[in-house]
């Protein structure tokens, strides 16, 4: 998946740094980050090429040895042989250690870009020196970056998948599983029986964890789990969510890995019996 990145090894523990020449700047603007490609690998600036002196810099993370920056105030001009790109390309980018570093921190950069004022007085909000977090010196309050819970459901009825297609996404070819947000109050397999009911009209039971994500293109850590139908497998469509529910055969699964997404890769588990 995405995250997994080995041998190179994610280190998010915050305290203040400040960049050095060699360090790479990430650089983001109206949801799309500046970029470049040299022989299908995708580079950040580096420090050195952003001018960031006097401007708001902050530490992001590590990634084994190299330390990555967000400067947050974007720049006037792109950097020669740089481009802004939408941050679909993270998806593929190689080497996948700095697709993962991109896409990470444009999820703190939204972050941040969305608490700059206080929620509660309209104050400007003043970065911890600490810890990851944003507080206001007017009336106290304190904001710690946004991470959604989501779900991933792999509906399974013997050797058959249920996989779907999402409504809002018309001409797209690629087949998902039932998924959907945690509420307030809420547990995870609360979410997975909801979400399979609201979605295909399915009752399901033997829910079983499997695996988690950070999916930073929304916000997201994301939570896989198999169950079984139980009962009747007639499925009723919700057709402001889907475009397509149908039910698979092992062998007849349309869907390979793509190294990325839980998705995927629970698809793949089911498919190949593994």
């Amino acid at each position: 998946m995405i995250q997994d990145i080995a041998p190179k090894k994610y280190n998010n523990h915050y305290e203040e740094q400040n960049p050095a020449d060699e360090d790479w700047m990430l650089v983001y603007k109206d949801g799309q980050i500046l970029c470049r490609f040299d022989q299908e690998k995708i580079y950040f600036p580096k420090v050195k090429e952003t001018g960031w002196k006097g401007k708001d810099v902050t530490y992001l993370f590590t990634i084994s040895e190299e330390r990555f920056f967000l400067l947050k105030e974007g720049l006037e001009e792109v950097l020669p042989g740089y481009q802004w790109e939408k941050p679909v390309i993270f998806r593929n980018a190689r080497p996948q250690y700095r697709g993962f570093a991109g896409i990470t921190g444009q999820q703190l950069d939204s972050w941040y870009r969305s608490n700059r004022f206080c929620g509660q007085c309209g104050k400007l909000m003043v970065p911890d020196h600490k810890e990851r977090m944003v507080h206001c010196e007017h009336c106290g309050n304190t904001v710690y970056p946004k991470i959604c819970p989501g779900v991933i459901v792999a509906v399974t009825d013997g050797d058959r998948l249920l996989l779907t297609k999402y409504a809002n996404r018309p001409g797209s070819v690629n087949y998902a599983l039932v998924a959907g947000f945690t509420e307030i109050g809420e547990t995870l397999e609360e979410t997975v029986q909801r979400e399979v009911m609201e979605e295909v009209g399915l009752k399901v039971k033997n829910i079983r964890y499997y695996k988690s994500q950070p999916w930073s293109f929304s916000s997201t850590l994301l939570c896989g789990f198999f169950c079984d139908v139980d009962g009747d497998t007639s499925i009723t469509l919700d057709t402001n969510e889907l475009a397509l529910a149908e039910w698979f055969a092992r062998e007849n699964i349309p869907v390979e890995d793509d190294g990325i997404s839980l998705t995927r890769e629970m698809i793949r588990v089911f498919k190949h019996g593994e």
